[in-house]
């Protein structure tokens, strides 16, 4: 691939600053650097001053002064084919599943639309500089090829998986419990560590699963230890009351899973609302991670998920944008929208830990932090390129302050995609933005 370089700002996080910004040298930040990539991964990142002169003549050199380059965004929870499920008007969440989200997956079925929703889906993630995601596919192993293979025509690290559902969903959208672990089970075999691809046993959630169907997922998981889990968790009052009247024996929602072997290291629960200081405790123990989802929460009417107490129980936490019930697949709109929720709980999230959650924490979360989330040397090149000056309040407001934690702070209360300048995966470029008309 050879070697390529920018120059640009550099801000990334070294490791977790605190949710109150404390850990300052957690973040580091290259004014006028260079970042070299040889090979699809980071070489070097120094000051452009000490490394222009030592670029040797095989360096093809993108000069992008003026922009701010940060690790690529994670988006630790989403679901591909709700693509025509946002936006979608009145109803809390299990009335919303039944009436938008179910009817949109049925469309799943067909290997055509599952291939053009996979590619839309995709592109929409990479124009908002997001370059991972932990992402549900459809009860259809189709959809499940359509995703990898157009993620893999693009170069990116993704998660996901076919979602296990044997009752407590419409016709058409069911598997059984032997069958829909024997088709998770081909699409590992298929799909995982094929590339950059990364396969995760997907429950829809506790209430569209048998005691069967769980138990089965989770001694697929324990056969093999590297591939993902994810699922949902506590999210609304209504289905936390259903998980408990449908497993009377188990002490939480989240013990459903804990029981059949289902949290664990590189498992992923969206939304985690309505936990008590027993289950995050557990989840703390056993590695899994939470997904905060700010804007479907909100959308939905779910609750407000409490930073701090995830925190101080020292659980690893991701950001998901969770469309179709979350309203953007920007991370930056999303991080503005997770601000606010932590300032109706009385917390100021601090810019650095904003960084933190959409990159780093949430690789993390995945347990890919050996290679993406952060710009060190020998990670993967995956970065977003922000501009600051992308529209006339974002260039007026960040030329207030010379601090680029304050610049990032800004794009994420006023960005969109319009804020990214182009998104690159494994060294390449993939998304540039069109220029303005």
């Amino acid at each position: 691939m050879g070697a390529v370089a920018i120059r640009a700002d550099f801000l990334h996080c070294l490791r977790d600053p605190g949710l109150d910004g404390s850990d300052a040298s957690a973040v580091e930040h290259v004014r006028d650097g260079v970042l070299v990539i040889r090979d699809g991964r980071i070489e070097r990142l120094a000051p452009a001053a000490a490394l222009m002169p030592a670029l040797g003549p095989d360096v093809v050199l993108h000069d992008r002064r003026g922009s701010i380059v940060v690790p690529g965004f994670v988006d630790t929870h989403v679901h591909v084919p709700q693509v025509d499920v946002i936006a979608s008007y009145g109803s809390q969440l299990l009335d919303w599943l039944e009436r938008y989200t179910f009817p949109a997956e049925r469309r799943f079925a067909d290997a055509a639309h599952a291939r053009a929703a996979a590619d839309f889906f995709l592109d929409r993630l990479l124009e908002n500089g997001t370059t991972t995601a932990s992402a549900f596919c459809t009860v259809h192993p189709g959809s499940v090829d359509a995703f990898f293979s157009a993620a893999e025509a693009r170069g990116l690290l993704m998660v996901a998986g076919k979602c296990l559902m044997d009752r407590h969903a419409p016709d058409g959208l069911r598997d059984t419990a032997d069958g829909g672990v024997d088709d998770s089970r081909t699409l590992i075999e298929r799909w995982h560590g094929r590339g950059r691809a990364r396969y995760s046993i997907t429950v829809r959630f506790a209430v569209t699963s048998t005691p069967e169907q769980l138990a089965l997922a989770g001694r697929l998981a324990a056969q093999h230890p590297t591939v993902h889990v994810q699922s949902h968790v506590a999210e609304h009052r209504d289905e936390v009351a259903w998980v408990a009247r449908l497993f009377p024996e188990r002490r939480s929602y989240l013990d459903v899973y804990d029981h059949n072997g289902l949290l664990r290291e590189r498992a992923v629960y969206a939304h985690c609302i309505w936990l008590d200081d027993a289950d995050r405790a557990r989840m703390t123990a056993s590695g899994a991670a939470v997904s905060f989802c700010p804007t479907s929460n909100l959308f939905i009417g779910s609750g407000l998920y409490d930073l701090r107490q995830g925190v101080a129980a020292g659980n690893r936490i991701g950001l998901g944008t969770d469309v179709g019930g979350g309203t953007s697949y920007s991370m930056l709109r999303t991080l503005g929208e997770a601000y606010k929720v932590q300032q109706l709980l009385g917390t100021s999230m601090h810019p650095a830990y904003a960084l933190y959650l959409a990159t780093l924490g949430g690789a993390r979360s995945l347990y890919l932090d050996d290679r993406i989330g952060s710009l060190a040397p020998g990670l993967d090149a995956d970065l977003a390129v922000l501009d600051p000056a992308a529209t006339p309040l974002l260039a007026r407001r960040t030329a207030l302050r010379d601090d680029p934690l304050d610049a990032f702070f800004a794009l994420a209360t006023l960005g969109d995609d319009r804020a990214v300048r182009e998104t690159w995966a494994h060294g390449v470029p993939v998304h540039r933005r069109a220029p303005a008309a």
